[in-house]
């Protein structure tokens, strides 16, 4: 056989295996959602997505308040975030040295924290002082949002051109002046794509908010009390004994699937745009 038919047969071979790993990876997660829309579907409403959750054994009932909670910690989380995350990047990347080298290495480590070390962290720094609530709940998300903004950041100001850097201190532009208003504009596509990311990861994080939030059955009216969320809702419906609760969960599952679908989307469609 010719080296050109060996070659043949190995990239035949090669398309097969990742045909396969392919369709196992596809399995469990077209599984997932299959089973998710079809027990979730049934039970959505305006009334679910509005109304406050029912006692248990009472007919009816919705996740409203665990909308508006996981909206207001995702919001604040990504207030605390987003400007510590960007100026993070802009010193590892425009300014160099020792101290932005071992900003780039906690930023690595902790992109790689479990999302619980940061419950119990928080519950430590704060929930010991003032209680559970949505700024305890908050912090904790933005623990582990800030080194996924940060490193997603960095590597868009990175692939900003050298010679816009050159050109703006050509100028007489200082380099403060030059990063944030040349270098940071040219990487914004980027670092709204990484802001997109962190929010889509936070969006669905379950231990932290177990360990911070808490978890209330009303509207909430303040930073300081304890909040409902869609992931603790889903949590404590889903392992509690009672059948609507437990519809309940699907129903709020698939809610937190498609907001989480439509973030990844809106990252796809500006990475596209970059």
């Amino acid at each position: 056989m010719t080296s050109l038919g060996v070659r043949r047969i190995k990239g035949y071979l090669m398309l097969i295996l990742v045909a396969v790993a392919f369709i196992i990876i596809m399995i469990p997660l077209i599984s997932m959602l299959y089973m998710i829309i079809k027990e979730g579907i049934g039970i959505l409403s305006w009334e679910f997505l509005t109304a406050l959750p029912k006692p248990p054994g009472e007919a009816g009932g919705g996740i409203g308040n665990a909308i508006q909670g996981s909206l207001m910690m995702v919001a604040l989380a990504s207030m605390i975030s987003i400007p510590i995350s960007i100026f993070a990047a802009m010193y590892i990347s425009e300014y160099g040295g020792k101290l932005s080298t071992i900003t780039e290495f906690i930023a690595e480590v902790l992109s790689g924290t479990p999302s619980i070390i940061a419950g119990i962290f928080i519950y430590t720094l704060i929930v010991l002082r003032i209680g559970f609530s949505a700024l305890a709940g908050a912090l904790a998300l933005s623990v582990l949002m800030i080194p996924t903004v940060t490193i997603a950041s960095y590597e868009s100001l990175k692939a900003v051109p050298r010679s816009i850097r050159e050109a703006a201190i050509a100028l007489g532009v200082p380099k403060w002046r030059a990063s944030l208003f040349v270098i940071l504009r040219s990487a914004m596509v980027g670092i709204g794509t990484g802001v997109i990311l962190g929010v889509a990861r936070i969006f669905g994080e379950t231990a932290p908010l177990l360990f911070t939030a808490l978890g209330n059955m009303y509207w909430n009216e303040g930073l300081l009390e304890p909040t409902a969320a869609l992931p603790l809702l889903i949590y404590n419906y889903a392992t509690s004994p009672y059948k609507s609760w437990q519809t309940q969960a699907w129903g709020a599952a698939l809610v937190l699937l498609v907001i989480v679908l439509l973030l990844n989307i809106g990252v796809r469609i500006i990475a596209r745009k970059r």
